[in-house]
């Protein structure tokens, strides 16, 4: 799952996820024609149908689109000049992907207007093919399809069109807020992963751009998902800002039973930080797009999981019902703490997922999975409804993605974690004893901030699998932090959930700390 050839790429053509999109089967488009009737519900009626119907893989590419190699495609490139809806008074620009290689499905775009559909075509004039390449390449040809697309707008200045969002490979997208850099990635729908029935990766096969009205700030995008077990009809309304928001619906409909279902689909990196860094030998301090899953609950308590690197792939999973929202974070923003002037780990967006409407019974799944590469994506999050979803069965979310820094809000009374580390157990200065760790939470903001160290106040802590060998809280002096440590022991290979939090004054004054620990044998 983890070896991703396409993290190679220039960074503005594909995401290292993008690999996935070889497992996925291609779709049937419809049939040529200058215009169609559309709207989402005669999309989703159309996918409805189709989900009655068995899943069809086409054939691979012939010619050179099917001999492109990997060394081929990073050879091609869009001209800018050939950008869809290069004209005054547009917001957005759109390009689009090759395809080939790692993407041989084809993809169809159409753009929206008035009710109807229309085609975008693209050939090999849209295309630049350098070096020898070019040669090999026909001109004027045209193209069965795309890989995907991007749009660009003016996200952080007025005179300059900055990338936004891309969609390319299975059902992978990703988004920029306001000073962004590219970093983790959504997904339309996961299915089965890390299971014994192994995972399956529909695709996006078509898509529709709707612009709205001339100077429109917002833009709606239609997709199609197509897989062997599942259809669905997607829309995307995307509004560019500091963070980023996409409304999302997706009805889905369902060729066969589905042992895991995952809603709203988050891949990130973590790497290490100061909790496992002694385990690499790097300069850097810090290496992740994400450094933890927080998870907002019915009644308002918050959850702070900080990402792991495992000895051995793990899950985890929340038991929640109906949350205010859940997503992968990247708290720290300060660059000293990352020290990569060309990767810029402090400006990779968090990702937040605010469902609308109940989304009743079910479970945050957290997935961690082993990884030595920074270019491996290992860290997925979702949400897994209490029901199994069944074969005939039609179902449809609807929930916002936040894009963009996402910065704790000062105004909020519980103090969060402002970082998180580890290390042998004992006491300084003094042989460490097998099967001991140290870990120290610091405690940010809040309420809690404004006491003073001799406030009334304690730490609850409980730990599962393993021993609570000792906890102290104190208050760094000057400074608004309260240092939790806790010192925990476990028998070779045990695998010990934390948590921990403070309370005082009849009150929780703080997130909930969770953490998993597998003492390697």
């Amino acid at each position: 799952m983890l070896r991703m050839a396409a993290a190679m790429l220039p960074a503005a053509l594909v995401a290292p996820q993008l690999a996935f999109a070889q497992e996925t089967a291609p779709a049937a488009a419809p049939a040529d024609a200058a215009s169609q009737q559309f709207s989402f519900d005669l999309l989703a009626e159309e996918m409805k149908l189709l989900a009655t119907q068995p899943h069809v893989t086409a054939p691979a590419p012939e010619g050179f689109l099917g001999d492109l190699t990997y060394d081929d495609y990073r050879l091609i490139r869009f001209r800018d000049d050939h950008a869809r809806w290069n004209e005054p008074g547009s917001n957005f620009r759109l390009a689009a992907f090759h395809m080939g290689w790692l993407f041989p499905e084809p993809v169809r775009i159409y753009e929206v207007a008035n009710g109807l559909a229309t085609e975008m075509r693209f050939t090999t004039d849209d295309f630049e093919y350098l070096n020898d390449l070019a040669a090999r390449v026909p001109e004027h040809a045209k193209l069965p399809g795309v890989a995907g697309f991007r749009l660009n707008t003016a996200l952080n200045r007025p005179d300059k069109l900055d990338e936004l969002v891309a969609f390319v490979g299975a059902s992978y997208f990703r988004a920029l807020g306001r000073g962004s850099a590219y970093g983790l990635s959504a997904r339309g729908l996961a299915l089965n992963t890390a299971t014994a029935s192994g995972e399956e990766f529909p695709r996006f096969s078509r898509f529709y751009m709707e612009r709205g009205a001339q100077g429109a700030t917002s833009i709606t995008v239609y997709a199609t998902l197509e897989g062997p077990s599942v259809t669905g009809a997607y829309r995307f309304v995307i509004t560019p800002g500091e963070a980023t928001v996409m409304d999302v619906t997706a009805r889905l409909f369902f060729r066969q039973d589905v042992a895991e279902l995952g809603v709203a689909p988050l891949t990130s990196m973590f790497l290490f930080s100061e909790k496992n860094r002694s385990d690499f030998d790097d300069y850097r301090p810090n290496v992740h797009d994400s450094d933890g899953l927080r998870i907002v609950r019915t009644g308002g308590d918050v959850i702070w999981r900080p990402l792991n690197n495992p000895p051995q792939l793990t899950g985890s999973y929340f038991a929640e019902t109906a949350p205010r929202s859940f997503g992968l974070f990247q708290r720290d923003r300060a660059f000293e703490n990352y020290q990569d002037t060309g990767a810029r780990y402090e400006r990779r967006p968090s990702l937040n997922v605010e469902p609308l409407g109940d989304w009743g019974k079910g479970n945050v799944r957290l997935v961690e999975i082993p990884s030595d590469l920074e270019a491996n994506d290992n860290i997925v999050a979702y949400w897994v409804p209490e029901a199994p979803a069944k074969a005939g069965e039609a179902r449809e979310f609807a929930y916002r993605l936040n894009w963009g820094d996402l910065p704790h809000d000062d105004g909020e009374s519980l103090a969060y974690v402002h970082e998180t580390r580890a290390g042998k157990g004992g006491v300084s200065g003094v042989e460490s004893v097998k099967g001991t760790r140290k870990f120290v939470i610091d405690f940010k903001g809040g309420l809690l901030a404004a006491l003073d160290a001799k406030a009334t106040i304690e730490p609850v802590v409980t730990v599962t699998g393993g021993e609570l060998l000792g906890t102290t809280l104190e208050k760094i002096a000057g400074t608004d932090v309260w240092r939790l440590v806790v010192d925990a022991g476990a028998g070779d290979g045990a695998i010990v959930e934390l948590g921990a939090h403070v309370a005082g004054y009849d009150r929780k004054l703080t997130e909930t700390w969770l953490y998993q620990w597998i003492n390697k044998k």
